[in-house]
Protein backbone atom coordinates (compact mmCIF):
# COMPACT_ATOMS: atom_id res chain seq x y z
CA UNK A 1 0.00 0.00 0.00
CA UNK A 2 1.34 3.43 -0.96
CA UNK A 3 2.09 5.84 1.87
CA UNK A 4 0.06 9.04 2.21
CA UNK A 5 1.64 11.58 -0.08
CA UNK A 6 2.95 14.79 1.51
CA UNK A 7 1.51 18.15 0.50
CA UNK A 8 2.65 19.35 -2.89
CA UNK A 9 5.34 21.97 -2.38
CA UNK A 10 6.58 20.61 0.95
CA UNK A 11 8.55 17.78 -0.59
CA UNK A 12 7.79 17.80 -4.31
CA UNK A 13 10.52 19.23 -6.55
CA UNK A 14 9.81 21.88 -9.13
CA UNK A 15 10.65 20.32 -12.49
CA UNK A 16 10.43 23.68 -14.25
CA UNK A 17 13.02 25.16 -11.89
CA UNK A 18 15.24 22.09 -12.20
CA UNK A 19 15.07 22.29 -15.99
CA UNK A 20 17.00 25.57 -15.98
CA UNK A 21 19.53 24.56 -13.32
CA UNK A 22 23.04 23.53 -14.24
CA UNK A 23 23.83 19.81 -14.26
CA UNK A 24 27.36 20.37 -13.02
CA UNK A 25 29.41 17.34 -11.93
CA UNK A 26 30.30 16.84 -8.30
CA UNK A 27 27.74 19.26 -6.84
CA UNK A 28 25.16 17.79 -4.46
CA UNK A 29 21.83 19.42 -5.42
CA UNK A 30 18.91 18.92 -3.05
CA UNK A 31 15.75 18.21 -5.07
CA UNK A 32 13.32 17.76 -2.18
CA UNK A 33 13.18 16.54 1.40
CA UNK A 34 14.12 13.01 0.39
CA UNK A 35 16.32 13.33 -2.69
CA UNK A 36 19.75 14.76 -3.50
CA UNK A 37 21.34 14.44 -6.95
CA UNK A 38 25.04 14.31 -7.80
CA UNK A 39 25.97 14.31 -11.49
CA UNK A 40 28.95 12.21 -12.57
CA UNK A 41 31.73 13.75 -14.71
CA UNK A 42 31.01 11.51 -17.72
CA UNK A 43 29.17 13.64 -20.30
CA UNK A 44 28.83 12.23 -23.79
CA UNK A 45 26.60 11.15 -26.64
CA UNK A 46 25.24 8.20 -24.65
CA UNK A 47 25.18 9.90 -21.24
CA UNK A 48 24.07 13.47 -21.94
CA UNK A 49 25.31 15.82 -19.17
CA UNK A 50 26.50 12.77 -17.18
CA UNK A 51 25.02 9.98 -15.11
CA UNK A 52 22.69 11.09 -12.30
CA UNK A 53 23.40 9.54 -8.92
CA UNK A 54 20.57 9.99 -6.42
CA UNK A 55 20.82 9.83 -2.63
CA UNK A 56 17.35 8.98 -1.35
CA UNK A 57 15.95 8.99 2.18
CA UNK A 58 15.24 11.20 5.19
CA UNK A 59 17.63 9.60 7.67
CA UNK A 60 19.13 6.44 6.26
CA UNK A 61 20.02 6.80 2.60
CA UNK A 62 19.98 4.61 -0.49
CA UNK A 63 22.25 5.54 -3.38
CA UNK A 64 20.53 4.92 -6.70
CA UNK A 65 23.00 4.42 -9.58
CA UNK A 66 26.45 5.13 -8.11
CA UNK A 67 27.68 5.81 -11.64
CA UNK A 68 31.02 5.31 -13.41
CA UNK A 69 34.23 4.29 -11.73
CA UNK A 70 35.49 7.82 -11.18
CA UNK A 71 37.30 8.67 -7.94
CA UNK A 72 36.08 12.27 -7.78
CA UNK A 73 32.47 11.12 -8.20
CA UNK A 74 32.93 8.51 -5.49
CA UNK A 75 34.23 11.18 -3.11
CA UNK A 76 31.26 13.43 -3.92
CA UNK A 77 28.78 10.63 -3.15
CA UNK A 78 30.47 9.73 0.13
CA UNK A 79 30.56 13.39 1.17
CA UNK A 80 26.88 13.91 0.31
CA UNK A 81 25.97 10.73 2.20
CA UNK A 82 27.65 11.95 5.39
CA UNK A 83 27.84 8.47 6.92
CA UNK A 84 24.15 7.67 6.30
CA UNK A 85 24.38 5.45 3.20
CA UNK A 86 22.73 2.09 3.94
CA UNK A 87 21.97 0.71 0.45
CA UNK A 88 23.46 0.91 -3.04
CA UNK A 89 20.84 0.30 -5.73
CA UNK A 90 21.52 -0.07 -9.45
CA UNK A 91 18.77 0.49 -12.02
CA UNK A 92 20.81 -1.80 -14.27
CA UNK A 93 24.43 -2.88 -14.39
CA UNK A 94 25.79 -0.92 -17.35
CA UNK A 95 29.17 0.61 -16.63
CA UNK A 96 28.01 4.24 -16.57
CA UNK A 97 25.46 3.42 -13.85
CA UNK A 98 27.08 0.69 -11.78
CA UNK A 99 30.87 0.66 -12.16
CA UNK A 100 31.33 2.60 -8.89
CA UNK A 101 29.14 0.25 -6.85
CA UNK A 102 31.88 -2.02 -5.51
CA UNK A 103 34.13 0.88 -4.50
CA UNK A 104 31.21 2.66 -2.82
CA UNK A 105 30.32 -0.52 -0.94
CA UNK A 106 33.90 -0.76 0.29
CA UNK A 107 33.91 2.90 1.35
CA UNK A 108 30.57 2.78 3.18
CA UNK A 109 29.88 -0.85 4.09
CA UNK A 110 26.51 -0.58 2.34
CA UNK A 111 25.17 -3.67 0.51
CA UNK A 112 24.57 -3.67 -3.25
CA UNK A 113 21.18 -4.56 -4.70
CA UNK A 114 20.26 -4.95 -8.37
CA UNK A 115 18.72 -7.45 -10.72
CA UNK A 116 21.14 -10.15 -11.84
CA UNK A 117 23.49 -9.00 -14.59
CA UNK A 118 23.26 -10.48 -18.09
CA UNK A 119 27.06 -10.22 -18.20
CA UNK A 120 27.47 -8.35 -21.49
CA UNK A 121 30.48 -6.23 -22.37
CA UNK A 122 28.50 -3.20 -21.18
CA UNK A 123 27.94 -4.54 -17.65
CA UNK A 124 30.04 -3.86 -14.57
CA UNK A 125 31.24 -6.96 -12.68
CA UNK A 126 29.30 -6.75 -9.41
CA UNK A 127 28.95 -9.00 -6.40
CA UNK A 128 25.34 -8.50 -5.27
CA UNK A 129 24.29 -8.67 -1.65
CA UNK A 130 20.65 -8.76 -2.74
CA UNK A 131 19.26 -9.87 -6.07
CA UNK A 132 16.19 -7.74 -6.71
CA UNK A 133 12.87 -8.93 -8.08
CA UNK A 134 9.87 -6.99 -9.30
CA UNK A 135 7.93 -5.53 -6.37
CA UNK A 136 10.76 -5.77 -3.83
CA UNK A 137 10.96 -2.95 -1.30
CA UNK A 138 13.91 -1.26 0.38
CA UNK A 139 12.82 0.21 3.73
CA UNK A 140 14.48 3.43 4.91
CA UNK A 141 13.44 5.11 8.18
CA UNK A 142 9.73 5.30 7.48
CA UNK A 143 9.82 5.54 3.70
CA UNK A 144 10.28 2.83 1.10
CA UNK A 145 11.60 2.35 -2.41
CA UNK A 146 9.79 -0.19 -4.60
CA UNK A 147 11.38 -2.02 -7.50
CA UNK A 148 9.49 -1.92 -10.80
CA UNK A 149 10.92 -4.25 -13.44
CA UNK A 150 11.18 -2.45 -16.81
CA UNK A 151 13.27 -4.53 -19.23
CA UNK A 152 13.93 -3.20 -22.70
CA UNK A 153 17.00 -0.99 -22.70
CA UNK A 154 18.63 -3.80 -20.73
CA UNK A 155 17.16 -7.09 -19.62
CA UNK A 156 17.85 -6.23 -15.95
CA UNK A 157 16.68 -2.60 -16.10
CA UNK A 158 14.43 -1.58 -13.20
CA UNK A 159 12.85 1.66 -12.07
CA UNK A 160 12.67 2.61 -8.39
CA UNK A 161 9.51 4.24 -7.00
CA UNK A 162 9.86 6.39 -3.88
CA UNK A 163 6.45 5.58 -2.48
CA UNK A 164 6.17 8.56 -0.12
CA UNK A 165 6.33 11.14 -2.95
CA UNK A 166 5.75 9.27 -6.19
CA UNK A 167 9.16 10.12 -7.65
CA UNK A 168 10.21 7.40 -10.10
CA UNK A 169 13.93 6.89 -10.70
CA UNK A 170 14.08 5.59 -14.26
CA UNK A 171 17.73 4.78 -14.93
CA UNK A 172 18.02 4.41 -18.69
CA UNK A 173 14.39 3.41 -19.20
CA UNK A 174 13.54 7.10 -19.69
CA UNK A 175 16.06 9.86 -20.34
CA UNK A 176 15.44 13.60 -20.39
CA UNK A 177 16.05 15.30 -23.72
CA UNK A 178 16.71 12.14 -25.70
CA UNK A 179 15.54 8.61 -26.40
CA UNK A 180 17.41 5.57 -25.17
CA UNK A 181 19.29 3.15 -27.41
CA UNK A 182 17.82 -0.35 -27.52
CA UNK A 183 20.82 -2.59 -28.14
CA UNK A 184 20.09 -6.24 -29.03
CA UNK A 185 20.48 -8.96 -28.07
CA UNK A 186 20.13 -7.87 -24.43
CA UNK A 187 17.98 -4.88 -25.40
CA UNK A 188 14.52 -5.70 -26.73
CA UNK A 189 12.09 -3.27 -28.38
CA UNK A 190 8.92 -5.24 -27.63
CA UNK A 191 9.90 -5.49 -23.96
CA UNK A 192 10.74 -1.78 -23.90
CA UNK A 193 7.32 -0.73 -25.18
CA UNK A 194 5.60 -3.10 -22.78
CA UNK A 195 7.62 -1.68 -19.89
CA UNK A 196 6.68 1.89 -20.82
CA UNK A 197 2.99 0.95 -20.88
CA UNK A 198 3.37 -0.72 -17.49
CA UNK A 199 4.27 2.60 -15.87
CA UNK A 200 1.14 4.48 -16.96
CA UNK A 201 -1.22 3.18 -14.23
CA UNK A 202 1.35 3.64 -11.45
CA UNK A 203 1.01 6.50 -8.97
CA UNK A 204 3.96 8.48 -10.35
CA UNK A 205 4.26 12.22 -9.69
CA UNK A 206 7.56 13.02 -11.39
CA UNK A 207 10.35 11.23 -13.27
CA UNK A 208 13.97 11.30 -12.13
CA UNK A 209 15.95 10.01 -15.12
CA UNK A 210 19.42 8.52 -15.17
CA UNK A 211 20.55 11.37 -17.43
CA UNK A 212 19.22 14.92 -17.55
CA UNK A 213 16.72 16.96 -15.56
CA UNK A 214 13.57 15.96 -13.71
CA UNK A 215 10.57 15.36 -15.98
CA UNK A 216 7.10 16.58 -15.09
CA UNK A 217 3.83 15.09 -16.47
CA UNK A 218 5.00 11.46 -16.35
CA UNK A 219 2.05 9.97 -18.22
CA UNK A 220 2.36 12.54 -21.01
CA UNK A 221 6.08 11.84 -21.37
CA UNK A 222 5.58 8.07 -21.37
CA UNK A 223 2.85 8.29 -24.00
CA UNK A 224 5.08 10.57 -26.10
CA UNK A 225 7.88 8.00 -25.99
CA UNK A 226 5.52 5.19 -26.98
CA UNK A 227 4.19 7.18 -29.93
CA UNK A 228 7.74 8.09 -30.97
CA UNK A 229 8.75 4.43 -31.07
CA UNK A 230 5.60 3.39 -32.94
CA UNK A 231 6.14 6.18 -35.47
CA UNK A 232 9.69 4.92 -36.01
CA UNK A 233 8.32 1.40 -36.45
CA UNK A 234 5.96 2.71 -39.13
CA UNK A 235 8.94 4.28 -40.90
CA UNK A 236 10.58 0.85 -40.98
CA UNK A 237 7.45 -0.66 -42.58
CA UNK A 238 7.21 2.17 -45.10
CA UNK A 239 10.88 1.95 -46.01
CA UNK A 240 10.50 -1.76 -46.68
CA UNK A 241 7.42 -1.13 -48.82
CA UNK A 242 9.21 1.60 -50.78
CA UNK A 243 12.17 -0.62 -51.64
CA UNK A 244 9.88 -3.15 -53.31
CA UNK A 245 12.52 -5.73 -52.55
CA UNK A 246 14.69 -7.03 -49.77
CA UNK A 247 16.75 -4.41 -47.98
CA UNK A 248 19.75 -4.51 -45.67
CA UNK A 249 19.86 -2.74 -42.35
CA UNK A 250 22.46 -0.33 -43.71
CA UNK A 251 20.20 0.56 -46.65
CA UNK A 252 17.25 1.17 -44.32
CA UNK A 253 19.22 3.24 -41.82
CA UNK A 254 19.40 6.63 -43.63
CA UNK A 255 15.74 6.34 -44.64
CA UNK A 256 14.28 5.36 -41.26
CA UNK A 257 16.60 7.75 -39.39
CA UNK A 258 16.64 10.62 -41.88
CA UNK A 259 16.08 13.00 -38.94
CA UNK A 260 19.26 11.85 -37.19
CA UNK A 261 22.78 13.18 -37.92
CA UNK A 262 24.95 10.59 -39.72
CA UNK A 263 27.40 10.76 -36.83
CA UNK A 264 24.76 8.98 -34.72
CA UNK A 265 24.04 6.24 -37.25
CA UNK A 266 26.13 3.61 -35.40
CA UNK A 267 23.85 4.03 -32.36
CA UNK A 268 20.69 4.36 -34.46
CA UNK A 269 21.59 1.09 -36.17
CA UNK A 270 21.23 -0.71 -32.83
CA UNK A 271 17.70 0.59 -32.30
CA UNK A 272 16.83 -0.13 -35.94
CA UNK A 273 17.93 -3.71 -35.42
CA UNK A 274 15.69 -3.84 -32.34
CA UNK A 275 12.73 -2.51 -34.37
CA UNK A 276 13.34 -5.11 -37.07
CA UNK A 277 13.56 -7.90 -34.50
CA UNK A 278 10.24 -6.78 -33.00
CA UNK A 279 8.61 -6.81 -36.45
CA UNK A 280 10.00 -10.31 -36.99
CA UNK A 281 8.48 -11.38 -33.65
CA UNK A 282 5.20 -9.77 -34.77
CA UNK A 283 5.37 -11.80 -38.02
CA UNK A 284 5.38 -8.72 -40.18
CA UNK A 285 8.98 -8.99 -41.39
CA UNK A 286 11.15 -11.90 -42.46
CA UNK A 287 14.93 -11.98 -42.44
CA UNK A 288 17.20 -13.74 -44.87
CA UNK A 289 20.23 -14.28 -42.62
CA UNK A 290 22.40 -15.71 -45.37
CA UNK A 291 22.38 -12.41 -47.28
CA UNK A 292 21.51 -10.08 -44.38
CA UNK A 293 18.31 -8.66 -45.82
CA UNK A 294 14.81 -7.95 -44.48
CA UNK A 295 11.48 -7.85 -46.27
CA UNK A 296 7.82 -7.38 -45.38
CA UNK A 297 5.63 -10.45 -45.38
CA UNK A 298 2.75 -10.25 -47.83
CA UNK A 299 0.25 -10.06 -44.96
CA UNK A 300 1.92 -6.81 -43.79
CA UNK A 301 2.06 -5.16 -47.21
Amino acid sequence: MTEARPQIGSTSPDAATDAISELAPGIARRLDRYVTRVVAPNPGVMTGPGTNTYLVGDGQLAVIDPGPGDSSHLRAIVAAGAGRIRWILCSHTHLDHAAAAMALAKATGAPIAAMDSPGTEHDAPLVLDRSLRDGDRIELDGTSIRTVSTPGHASNQVCFLLESTGMLFTGDHIMQGSTVVIWPPDGNMAAYLSSLRRLIPLDVAILAPGHGHLIANPVGEIERLIQHRLARENKVRQALRDTGRQATLQALLPVVYADVPPSLYPLAARSLQAHLEKLIEDREVVQAPDIGTYSLLESAQ
